[in-house]
């Protein structure tokens, strides 16, 4: 076959083979380098789509960096000639390409000449003669042929470059994707004398780009799907529950007896809302309904599991059951569910005529009492975990307050990194800081405390007595 891509083209020297080692070289330290990150960050057998995606990737890389491999090596040996072609096989599994085959077809003779290697890419005996660019399509499946036929008839009237795909059918009904390139070759008076193309089999190629493609499809729809939820909790939340933060204000009907602010800080490695909640309302009798906690999970099956427990707190709470009573039959009321849930949350009554505090807790941080710049955490009642014990009997603790009193009360999560004592001293230490409204502690807290990377969602509700 002529070295020429055309007949008023030189000829391209062939690189010197040391250049060419030195590609190879460089080639295989890229080769080793990926592997290793490869082992690295993949977790094989994952169904996280975000890992079958990455693992689509490094595995495309790889292979690709390997036919890189075989095609320099190619280039420094030099083609096969057609009488040592191997016999016909599908290309190994561990390459995307076969070797690069090659072909002319002479017009002016209608003799064609291919290359050794594109035998095995299209699957032909090489004792057999070449096939003619009339007989060319009968390898073609039948969909495709219109598109060779197309390329070819545009290359040798038009001199238009070929650069395209097509499917072959092999023997044995395997079917591969072949990409062809060529050029028209032209004589001394500029008119077409033959056509040379480069063949490679492409469809492992196109198979790793479709996974990717898939697995980069399927990590999308999960993200869709996740951002979904997403927004069909907050709208849930916002359409059921107190806002997430800044002052919360009651419908007094007469003095302002407690100044309100309350906010929701989010985890800083989940997309969807958790099962952290805060409330208030007032009650008929004039008395004052706070509560917090949380349950398991997050998304939009937890918001309705804390709608419907927020719902079933304001109702026991307005028919005039203590805090105590009220956790029992909380408790009882998860347990029954379908689908029972664990939580833990603290639910108190402020009696206004008294200044009385009546609250009780289920496995909850109790709240804490701030005063003339120092704080305290209130002594805790007996309680178990929400949803633990069918029948559990709680306790509930009393506590007079006086002007200027704050309360404050949180879920777990609060201070990230720290649970407990651990977390109560952090909140403690801010005492001389929290003596102005119930907005201006909140920020406090927040400011302190917000921008630490947090595992879980958390929620803090203030109250100052203002009379």
């Amino acid at each position: 076959m002529p070295s020429h891509l055309s007949a008023d083209r030189p000829a391209a020297q062939p690189p010197g083979r040391g250049s060419v080692d030195a590609l190879i070289s460089q080639t295989r330290r890229l080769k080793g380098d990926v592997d290793a990150v490869r082992r690295d960050c993949e977790e094989e057998g994952s169904d996280d789509p975000r890992e079958r995606w990455q693992r689509a990737l490094y595995d495309l890389a790889l292979h690709q960096l390997n036919d890189l491999d075989e095609h320099l090596a190619q280039l420094r040996d030099g083609p096969l000639p057609t009488a040592a072609a191997p016999e016909p096989s599908v290309p190994p599994q561990s390459s995307l390409l076969s070797r690069v085959g090659s072909a002319e077809w002479n017009l002016l003779t209608d003799e064609a000449s291919w290359s050794g290697e594109l035998y095995r890419i299209l699957g032909r005996d090489p004792a057999a003669p070449p096939l003619t660019l009339d007989e060319l399509p009968s390898l073609v499946v039948d969909e495709d042929r219109p598109k060779l036929t197309t390329m070819v008839t545009n290359c040798l009237v038009d001199a238009r470059p070929i650069d395209g795909e097509f499917r072959i059918a092999r023997r044995g009904g395997d079917v591969r994707t072949v990409h062809m390139m060529g050029e028209p070759v032209l004589d001394t008076d500029g008119s077409t004398a033959s056509m040379w193309a480069v063949l490679r089999d492409v469809s492992e190629l196109r198979r790793s780009q479709r996974v990717v493609s898939e697995t980069r499809d399927s990590l999308h729809d999960r993200q869709e799907a996740a951002r979904n939820e997403h927004r069909l909790a907050v709208e849930l939340q916002e359409a059921v529950l107190p806002p997430w933060r800044g002052s919360l204000r009651l419908p007094h009907r007469g003095p302002r007896i407690l100044d309100l602010a309350s906010h929701h800080l989010p985890a800083s490695t989940h997309t969807l809302i958790g099962g952290d909640w805060y409330d208030t309302l007032e009650l008929t009798d004039g008395e004052t309904l706070l509560s917090v906690g949380d349950l398991t999970g997050q998304g939009v099956g937890v918001t309705s599991s804390m709608t419907m427990l927020l719902g079933a707190v304001r109702g026991m709470a307005m028919a005039g059951a203590q805090p105590g009573q009220l956790m029992a039959w909380l408790n009882q009321l998860l347990d029954a569910t379908v689908q029972p849930a664990l939580g833990s949350a603290v639910c108190c009554r402020y009696r206004p005529a008294t200044r009385t505090l009546v609250w009780a807790q289920a496995g909850h941080p109790a709240p804490m009492l701030f005063r003339d710049g120092t704080g305290r955490v209130l002594n805790t009642p007996d309680g178990v975990l929400l949803g633990a014990t069918s029948g559990a009997v709680y306790g509930q603790a009393e506590e007079t307050l006086e002007v200027g009193d704050l309360l404050l009360l949180h879920t777990d999560g609060l201070v990230p990194g720290h649970t407990g004592s651990a977390a109560a001293n952090l909140l403690l230490g801010l005492a001389p800081r929290l003596t102005g409204t119930a907005e201006d502690c909140v920020r406090t807290v927040v400011q302190e405390l917000g921008d630490s990377e947090r595992e879980d969602n958390a929620c803090v509700l203030v109250a100052r007595v203002m009379s």
